[in-house]
């Protein structure tokens, strides 16, 4: 068996990984883990996504990995400039849970989903299909990604193991 290297995405992070290379980040709860893959390349990448839209930042630089409309065509910048191809890159999300119950609270308060929905979005415009996902309920989530076989391996304290 191959020795795999882990390369670590922390929170509102991005990377590109190949083969012998395994994507993880924790602490997913109302963050999406978005991971992309190109199976011919075996090029992934993955991207802790904390924010829907840059259009919020307050910071004067914006980390540009903490957005979804960011992060996701960097991620896909990163990824061709390894090889891969945006017209075989197939994506898969987790996260995006509503963590805690809030009375009346509007769409502020549904980050979780709204991050889901923002990166499905950036998805759509750059026309790469969603293969799988493990969004939503009210758990935390920890993700592995293998840029071997581009299997996206999901753990969590409630539910266990679970491959997309």
């Amino acid at each position: 068996m191959n020795q795999q290297t882990i390369i670590k995405v922390g929170m509102a992070d991005l990377n590109v990984g190949m083969p012998g290379g395994v994507l993880k980040t924790t602490g997913l709860g109302s963050c999406v883990g978005l991971t992309l893959f190109d199976d011919f390349a075996k090029v992934g990448g993955m991207a802790h996504v904390m924010l829907p839209t840059s259009e919020i930042a307050r910071e004067g630089t914006v980390n540009i990995a903490k957005y979804a409309d960011t992060a996701i065509p960097e991620l896909i910048d990163r990824m061709t400039r390894l090889g891969a191809s945006i017209n075989r890159m197939e994506a898969k999300l987790a996260g995006g849970a509503q963590m805690f119950a809030f009375a009346g609270g509007g769409d502020t308060m549904r980050i979780g989903p709204r991050n889901v929905e923002a990166c499905k979005e950036m998805l759509i415009r750059y026309k790469i299909r969603v293969k799988g996902e493990d969004t939503g309920q009210n758990y935390g989530r920890t993700i592995e990604l293998n840029c071997d076989t581009g299997v996206l391996t999901i753990r969590s304290v409630q539910h266990g193991l679970k491959d997309l």
